[in-house]
């Protein structure tokens, strides 16, 4: 029984060969969100796994939020969270809880876990290297402003220091924070983060890690994930209400690194056991792949 089980670790290990014979020396940009980060139980397999790829070669760049930590220190602080179509409304005394909280606490404890598992990391500070913009939409209806605050878009990111980071074999793990032309530090969505990452550093894939198992068409049913599909099917399924909510800003950042050259982009769960492995070292994966016209 010993030697069958055996066996059969060695036949996993070899059908992850050309994948990871195919992925040595590439960049893969990992996004995962404040919804998963906790205690760091609740995400050392996800950290695992990234341990992993810089293991076999790969150059991983980690992105991540703190949105649980954020709250409950907002909390602690007497100050109600508010959110504005999936965003969080963010006043000064806001960003400055959401920068302290971020670079202060939930990276060390990201790059700790990460370190833990023989992967040298480097911390980062989105301010130091995300320039942005004040969000802002205005109303099709009324031409009113709506207006998040601290809370920017992304226009540029220096990623010097990231590539040599990767070049001296270290995992970045950076923060969605920015700074504007007057040095003023936003609170950046981090899924429009790791977009902007991966379209800079020209990133062979983006992953984003969530607490759902994928795009669902039925958003009740957890079996009716879509496990493959292009960027014009993305783009008709947003169109009819198929996408929506919290998916949308994963799906656009999707959209964006896809026509930016990104090959393919992933949603996948993070609650289920090695789901980054599975998604990118088999051949059936495990979330939703999207892929633009440059497939591959």
């Amino acid at each position: 029984m010993m030697i069958q089980d055996a066996i059969q670790k060695a036949a996993v290990l070899i059908e992850a060969m050309p994948f990871i014979q195919s992925f040595r020396g590439e960049t893969v940009v990992v996004k995962f969100g404040g919804s998963i980060i906790d205690t760091e139980e609740s995400y050392a397999d996800i950290l695992r796994d990234v341990a992993f790829m810089e293991i076999i070669g790969m150059r991983p760049v980690v992105v991540h939020g703190g949105g649980k930590a954020i709250t409950r220190n907002m909390n602690e602080a007497g100050i109600p969270a508010n959110f504005l179509r999936g965003l969080r409304v963010t006043d000064r005394e806001t960003v400055e809880i959401v920068e302290r909280t971020l670079n202060g606490e939930v990276n060390p404890q990201v790059c700790r876990v990460l370190e833990r598992f023989n992967a040298p990391t480097v911390g980062v500070r989105g301010q130091d290297i995300f320039h942005v913009s004040k969000h802002t939409e205005t109303l099709p209806d009324n031409g009113g402003t709506l207006d998040w605050g601290f809370v920017g878009n992304v226009d540029s990111v220096d990623v010097a220091g990231i590539h040599a980071a990767l070049d001296e074999g270290k995992v970045p793990v950076v923060t969605p924070l920015g700074r504007d032309a007057e040095g003023n530090i936003y609170n950046i969505n981090a899924d429009e983060a790791a977009g902007a990452m991966a379209r800079e550093l020209h990133a062979r894939k983006l992953v984003f890690l969530s607490d759902v198992p994928g795009l669902l068409r039925d958003p009740s049913d957890p079996k009716s994930i879509i496990s493959t599909l292009s960027l014009n099917e993305m783009e008709a399924l947003i169109a009819d209400g198929t996408i929506a909510g919290g998916m949308l800003p994963k799906v656009s950042g999707a959209v964006k690194a896809l026509k930016a050259g990104i090959r393919k982009t992933h949603i996948i769960d993070a609650g289920l056991p090695h789901s980054l492995l599975l998604e990118l070292f088999t051949e059936k994966g495990v979330g939703t792949e999207i892929v633009g016209e440059a497939e591959g």
